[in-house]
């Protein structure tokens, strides 16, 4: 059963968590404002109140699938809830951690890892989308009010659910992300460090979550990390 926990603020709830040694499967922890928010590679994460900052936390089993992998996890759960809570149309998962909406980033995921324990902490523009540098960005109040305690429950409830495919069969959890995501044959552009640019189409995923990128050589790269953008 999810065990929610609500502040009113905090530096950030996957830091709290990872720092708790009791926290366990189940465990979430949801803040109104974060004044420490972050999203992958050290960017900031902007986090004024009336949007959505959760983290849950996943205690690793030696049965368990790669950790890599809880991004589906994290990522089909995310759809799911947004679904239940709104009638959105236009929502697609971008490998390996944005949701989007029409063609502007709705929410965020980042997972980190200590030992035996994953974070996998979420921020949702549910009120607001902050302006971004580099992308579009939307907001769930285009098409209807869901506040950050009435969303809580939903993304609680379906990452319990996708987490425990996650433990009884990966491929199946693999398939229903896939469905959600843009499809094979998308082109992409991957950057994976300063400088390094590769294009080429989506060619699924491989075992352990990681983006199959297949250049125009006809060579499949696997990518583990790496900013990704669409067309």
């Amino acid at each position: 059963m999810s065990r929610l926990r609500f502040v009113d603020r905090t530096g950030s709830t996957n830091s709290d968590l990872l720092a708790d040694p009791a926290a366990g499967d189940g465990d979430w922890l949801i803040a109104k404002v974060q004044t420490e928010g972050r999203g992958r590679q050290g960017r900031t994460w902007v986090s004024p109140a009336g949007n959505f900052y959760g983290s849950t936390m996943i205690r690793l089993r030696d049965s368990d699938p790669p950790a890599p992998s809880l991004a589906l996890v994290a990522g089909l759960a995310l759809i799911r809830a947004v679904e239940v809570a709104a009638p959105a149309t236009g929502l697609m998962l971008k490998w390996p951690n944005d949701l989007l909406l029409g063609s502007g980033k709705l929410a965020g995921i980042l997972l980190e890892r200590g030992g035996d324990r994953v974070v996998a902490g979420f921020g949702v523009n549910l009120a607001s989308a902050p302006d971004l540098p580099d992308r579009a960005s939307a907001a769930l109040s285009s098409i209807a009010l869901v506040s950050p305690e009435a969303f809580a429950p939903l993304l609680a409830a379906a990452f319990a659910r996708e987490l425990q495919r996650w433990r009884e069969d990966l491929p199946a959890l693999t398939g229903l992300w896939l469905e959600s995501a843009h499809p094979v044959g998308t082109s992409l552009s991957v950057h994976s460090g300063p400088g390094e640019l590769v294009s080429g189409t989506f060619d699924g995923l491989d075992g352990s979550g990681a983006l199959r990128l297949r250049l125009e050589s006809g060579e499949v790269r696997v990518i583990h990390a790496a900013d990704v953008t669409l067309g």
